[in-house]
C-alpha cells in the first residue's frame, strides 16, 4: 500500500467524517436489522443516508478507504457493512509521530 492511498483517503472531509462516525458507531447510527454496529460494522446504506449522498458516491468513498486499509468491508446478505481498521489506524499514528 502506498502513501498516496493514505493521503487520498484523508484528503476529503466526507471520508474523515465517515472515519469519525465509525469510531463510535452506536452514537452515530441507529440499530440495524442485520449485523452488529460494532462487531460487523455499519451498513453502507446508513452511511450514505447520513451523508446525504447516493450509494454510488458512497461506494467510491469506501473504495478509497478500503484501498488505504483504513476500513474493512463485510458482506451480510446483499449489504456491505464497514468498520474501522483500528490496528492500521494505530500503526499510522505511530508511524506519523515517529517520523517527526
Amino acid at each position: 500500500m502506498q502513501d498516496v492511498d493514505i493521503l487520498k483517503a484523508f484528503a476529503n472531509d466526507r471520508r474523515l467524517m465517515i472515519l469519525e462516525w465509525l469510531k463510535q458507531p452506536r452514537e452515530h447510527f441507529p440499530l440495524q436489522v442485520d449485523g452488529d454496529l460494532v462487531e460487523d460494522g455499519v451498513c453502507a446504506v446508513l452511511i450514505a443516508e447520513k451523508l446525504g449522498i447516493t450509494p454510488a458516491t458512497l461506494s467510491e468513498h469506501m473504495r478509497i478507504l478500503v484501498q488505504a486499509e483504513l476500513v474493512h468491508g463485510k458482506r451480510i446478505k446483499q449489504w456491505i457493512f464497514y468498520r474501522r481498521n483500528e490496528e492500521r489506524i494505530a500503526g499510522l499514528r505511530q508511524g506519523l509521530f515517529a517520523s517527526l
